[in-house]
């Protein structure tokens, strides 16, 4: 049985332990204030997937009003699954209740970047629906 829950700071060694596999070290206390940032604006939720106390993965989304747009875009920023939990539906069950949330606060699109050296990633996302429509290009500052 696989929970998915809304984030909260007391999970934020679990989630240290899910961002490590993806090469990203933060230690407890920045992702608990991050956790702690994110979720106090109203539209940054996280949630986290846990059976039997075992954090299984992570999503992070980020919805806002664009210029162009005639509604809010919820974007994915954050979705790690445990490697032993990869292939038994926890992504799936994050993406559709970060998508469940999204539609709830206003959004008619869902998004998502992953970096070009992520085959398997791309390829999840693609079986659930998600298609090419934009570059994305970015400049360090």
């Amino acid at each position: 049985m696989v929970e998915i829950r809304r984030a909260t700071i007391e999970d934020a060694n679990g989630i240290v332990c899910l961002l490590e596999q993806l090469g990203y070290r933060l230690d407890e206390t920045q992702v608990a204030s991050r956790i702690t940032q994110l979720e106090s604006t109203g539209t940054d939720p996280i949630l986290v997937a846990v059976s039997e106390g075992r954090y299984l993965g992570v999503i992070a989304l980020n919805w806002v009003l664009m210029l162009h747009a005639p509604t809010l875009i919820a974007r994915i920023t954050t979705l790690v699954v445990h490697e032993q939990a990869r292939g038994l539906g926890v992504g799936r069950k994050l993406v559709d209740a970060a998508a469940a949330l999204a539609r709830a606060a206003g959004c008619d699109t869902l998004e998502v970047t992953t970096a070009l050296r992520r085959a398997d990633a791309q390829a999840f996302y693609k079986s659930l629906g998600f298609t090419h429509s934009s570059a994305r290009l970015h400049m360090p500052m």
